[in-house]
């Protein structure tokens, strides 16, 4: 079906075939009939990226009363960056209507100019709820003529922590609103506001229920934790023309990264909340113009962004909510593209691959790291893809090439081609000629876990204490261990009792029923580039009361022998002492003293 057989309006249709617009995408197939030709509350489910913004905005703006004043949209979105983005498609949907005033609020930009735009009149307001809630306060805004609310991204939005902002803007508007609602997946708390503010709303799923896109091939690399960098490089390496997101845990490990892969000479940067909104917009543009190839991203960061043409999104760790994972892969594969997920997993996170799979309803592939000489092989036939592809300009350059002919007639061709490609070659030659296999052989990382585990009995009261080689030379304090506990196991029911941070060690008492899944989570993890060692407590302390008595027997003879060299030095002084004093009576007797 074409955009106009959907029911779109001239004004609007012209527009949208400006913009390139030919065959509307299913989401748009599906939604447009139902809110072009009815006023409903509706629920989509879809995924990001698959053209969203034009289902709500073309019925939004088409059923909009433009013979009065008021606002009668409001579009709430979970970031910056998406609020901004939808608000320029829905200014270039309504370019040939005049009237259609279509103002973007958020946070990080000057809320004066913003003030002075909705007084100008906004017919539509896109805004992110931490904004408008506060415009709301200060009664900048009025919502009490809405008759369209639009939540995009709504589990993000709740997700991020929106929800009491949600329930105050949504108050402010009037109960018979039309109320859209667009979601990647369905969590209970969507489903809750879909029940307090929607009347029987009619509920459309494209694809299959919280799963992923069609178009994203999902597969993962095993390796062990310490060398889960070096296979970031090798898979950078083995996709020359990669354009990718790399999500990280944490705003520290995701600036880590960053800052490894610059030093290695990628084009790569960080975008993590510790940023300012003037780093972030820079940091941004510099990935869309691809002048960046690798974005190192937090989940709160990376929320909202609307990049196109992503040919990887690489799980440098695998979220802590599985769910996530969908918004993650969600990034690639848009707009009929395809593209690939990445998971770079140790032994103990396979399970979370499983879990993974169940959500998104697909399989993953095990992909072997790519060997060096894989990485070469890979590197070499770009170049010459490159080579084969290059424009070459005979009228500026046919003045040298007689010279360079001239030069280089002693080659043959052969030596030529090996000299030329050696030169751009020998690097990587150089880099991975000696690499090692990075891949996980599971049987004997099994059983070498099986080995080192020990097995830790809890006390009377359920408790086991455990050692960890990390002090407070590390750096370390009792909430960063408990954190570390937490996020190494992915599991924040473990109860942790007391906590003796050393010098260099700690003791942890946690849950004896989890202690011997803790110690086996830790095998081959890192803090700061120190390989942890996570031990049951008993042994290790065993060893260091043994070293202890060893210092006080020897420390005990140290002071028997100094205190019986003072005892001696004592009487020496006596007898020194006491002649002196004899000698001074000699010299009164004599006359010498008075």
């Amino acid at each position: 079906m074409t955009f106009s057989e959907l029911g779109v309006g001239a004004k609007v249709l012209q527009a949208i075939t400006e913009l390139g617009f030919e065959r509307p995408m299913p989401v748009q197939e599906v939604v447009l009939p139902i809110l072009l030709n009815e006023e409903t509350d509706l629920i989509a489910l879809a995924q990001t990226g698959t053209g969203k913004t034009a289902a709500f905005g073309i019925p939004t703006i088409q059923n909009l009363d433009y013979t009065n004043p008021y606002t009668e949209a409001v579009i709430l979105s979970p970031t910056r960056e998406l609020c901004v983005q939808i608000a320029n498609d829905l200014t270039n949907y309504a370019k040939y209507i005049p009237s259609c005033t279509v103002v973007p609020v958020y946070g990080g930009a000057s809320i004066e100019v913003q003030k002075k735009a909705l007084k100008k009149g906004a017919k539509i307001i896109v805004a992110t709820p931490g904004r408008i809630n506060d415009l709301l306060r200060r009664k900048y805004v009025d919502l009490s003529h809405v008759r369209w609310a639009v939540l995009d991204e709504a589990d993000e939005m709740l997700d991020m922590g929106f929800k009491d902002d949600l329930d105050f803007i949504l108050g402010q508007t009037p109960e018979d609103k039309h109320t859209l609602l667009f979601s990647a997946t369905m969590p209970d708390e969507v489903a809750r506001i879909a029940s307090n503010y929607m009347h029987n709303p009619k509920e459309v799923t494209i694809g299959v229920r919280n799963s992923g896109s069609a178009n994203v091939r999902h597969c993962y690399y095993l390796v062990q934790a310490k060398d889960r960098y070096l296979a970031l490089k090798r898979i950078a390496d083995y996709y020359p023309s990669i354009y990718a997101i790399i999500f990280c845990r944490t705003r520290s490990e995701t600036q880590e990264v960053a800052s490894a892969l610059i030093r290695d000479g990628y084009n790569a940067d960080a975008l993590h909340g510790d940023l300012s909104q003037a780093q972030r917009d820079h940091v941004m543009e510099r990935f869309r113009c691809r002048n960046l190839q690798m974005l190192v991203a937090t989940d709160v960061a990376a929320r909202g962004l609307d990049v196109s043409n992503l040919t990887h999104v690489i799980n440098y760790n695998l979220p802590d909510e599985i769910e996530q994972y969908t918004h993650r892969s969600g990034r690639t594969g848009r707009a009929d593209k395809t593209g690939i997920s990445i998971a770079i997993v140790n032994l103990r996170e396979r399970h979370k691959i499983k879990a993974i799979e169940k959500i998104i309803k697909k399989k993953f592939e095990q992909v072997p790291v790519p060997t060096g000489m894989d990485v070469c092989e890979k590197q070499f036939y770009n170049l010459i893809a490159k080579v084969e592809r290059v424009e070459v300009n005979y009228d500026e350059i046919s003045k040298f090439v007689s010279e360079v002919v001239k030069r280089l007639e002693w080659m043959d061709k052969k030596e030529l081609i090996s000299r030329f490609v050696s030169l751009e070659f020998n690097r990587f030659l150089e880099y991975y000629r000696n690499s090692p296999d990075l891949n996980v052989a599971e049987k004997e990382e099994k059983a070498k876990i099986e080995k080192k585990k020990s097995k830790v009995q809890p006390n009377d009261v359920g408790m086991a204490r455990l050692f960890f080689n990390l002090g407070y030379d590390d750096k370390i304090l009792p909430q960063r261990l408990i954190g570390l506990i937490n996020d190494t196991c992915n599991n924040k029911d473990i109860k942790i009792g007391k906590i003796d941070i050393m010098e260099r060690f700690s003791y942890v008492d946690v849950d004896g029923m989890y202690a011997n899944d803790i110690i086996e989570a830790f095998h081959g993890e890192t803090y700061r580039r120190k390989s942890l060692i996570v031990e049951a407590a008993n042994a290790k302390k065993a060893g260091n009361d043994k070293k202890s008595r060893r210092r006080s027997s020897k420390d005990n003879d140290i002071d028997k022998k100094t205190a019986k060299e003072s005892r001696g030095n004592r009487k020496g002084d006596k007898k020194s002492k006491g002649n002196n004093t004899s000698d001074k009576k000699k010299k009164r007797k004599r006359g010498q003293y008075r």
